[in-house]
């Protein structure tokens, strides 16, 4: 009977991947873009073309069968390299690319976004869009492949995951001059007399700076919510904060906002532009990844 069997579709490769990942027909149809009873019957095409079954269907939920479990790193690089072979035939032409890119707003609208324009210049037929969100929702859209990569600072947090390193990201911690004249924060004592802004209540950007100086015992918090935000209320001298340096670099060129507590190294932190080891459009991230590499933060 083996000898009867059909060699397996790419298209349901994929489609079983998807599956795979969600556990679930209905979401990984949404993944897909097609319909679940359509997901369904590929993915029964896959099973008659190699001859096993693939999932164990539940009311609510698929789970993989010994075999399907067995398929899953084999199909991963099958889909490597399909890719390779249509890399290798069009090398040195420019392919197709529809990707969606996520990442946080601040950055995106400062680098990533004039990086994307610039880059349709060069490559017109690569389409790039966007969503913008914090970094545990950027994590989240990933990890659901509702986008295809994302630029961000969070650590790869799966396995299946790769990253481009793309740029280190310092930060600094400011305060508006006035303010500073009025209530002085020489020492970490200080931060007593002064109100701490930051996202949310989980600090997020204080803790590049607590990292240095231990806990803070500031006199109150505002959460902001954005970066962006952070940086209006402090050149209105409404409180402290930590901010990556490209977004206070001209504000401390031109004295609207000064450096504190600058004997304390603060931590470091770096942008990659994660996608999954398995994406079919591996090569072309990698490009990607060399051109945003070459662009200065700003």
């Amino acid at each position: 009977m083996q000898e009867h069997l059909s060699l397996p579709s790419l298209d349901g490769l994929q489609y079983f991947l998807a599956a795979a990942e969600h556990g679930n027909f209905r979401r990984a149809a949404e993944q897909m873009h097609i319909t679940a009873a359509a997901l369904g019957q590929r993915i029964k095409q896959l099973e008659q073309q190699l001859g096993t079954t693939l999932f164990l269907r539940e009311p609510r939920a698929v789970k993989l069968t010994e075999a399907g479990h067995r398929l899953i790193d084999v199909a991963r690089a099958t889909l490597r390299q399909a890719s390779q072979c249509r890399d290798v035939v069009h090398a040195g032409e420019s392919l197709p690319l529809s990707i969606s890119l996520g990442t946080r707003f601040e950055l995106g609208m400062s680098w990533v976004l004039p990086g994307i324009l610039a880059l349709q210049e060069q490559r017109p037929q690569w389409k790039i869009d966007l969503y913008f969100g914090s970094g545990p929702d950027l994590l989240e859209q990933l990890q659901a492949r509702r986008v295809d990569c994302i630029v961000t600072s969070a650590p790869v947090l799966h396995k299946r995951w790769t990253a481009e390193f793309l740029h280190t990201e310092t930060y600094l911690f400011v305060g508006a001059p006035d303010l500073l004249q009025r209530c002085p924060f020489q020492a970490p004592q200080d931060a007593r007399h002064h109100t701490l802004l930051d996202i949310d209540e989980s600090l997020p950007l204080t803790r590049y700076l607590t990292s240095a100086t231990g806990e803070l015992s500031f006199g109150a918090f505002r959460l902001c919510g954005a970066g962006s935000a952070i940086h209006y209320m402090l050149l209105r001298g409404l409180g402290v904060a930590v901010l990556p340096h490209y977004m206070v670099r001209a504000d401390l060129e031109a004295g609207r906002l000064q450096q504190l507590l600058p004997d304390y190294p603060l931590l470091s932190d770096s942008f990659r532009l994660i996608f999954s080891r398995d994406a079919i459009f591996h090569a072309q991230l990698r490009q990607f990844a060399n051109f945003l590499r070459e662009r200065p933060l700003t």
